[in-house]
């Protein structure tokens, strides 16, 4: 392999890292967005269970039909 082809070759491989590392930025600020967008829904659905202690389980405050 000549000095040229070896030039070539390098900058093939050069480019070829550039187009996956714009890839790669592009996926990991894709998963940071729903990431944040995950984070906001749970803390939301937090303060709303706070709220209303009953929702997440009913039962706990109804009394047995025995009563």
């Amino acid at each position: 392999m000549d000095d040229e082809s070896r030039i070539v070759e390098l900058e093939l491989r050069y480019m070829q890292q550039q187009e996956l590392l714009l890839q790669l930025s592009d996926a990991l600020y894709a998963q940071q967005r729903e990431m944040g967008a995950l984070r906001a829904e749970l803390e939301h659905v937090k303060k709303k269970l706070e709220g209303e202690p009953g929702l997440v389980d009913a039962r706990q405050q109804e009394k047995p039909p025995h009563y």
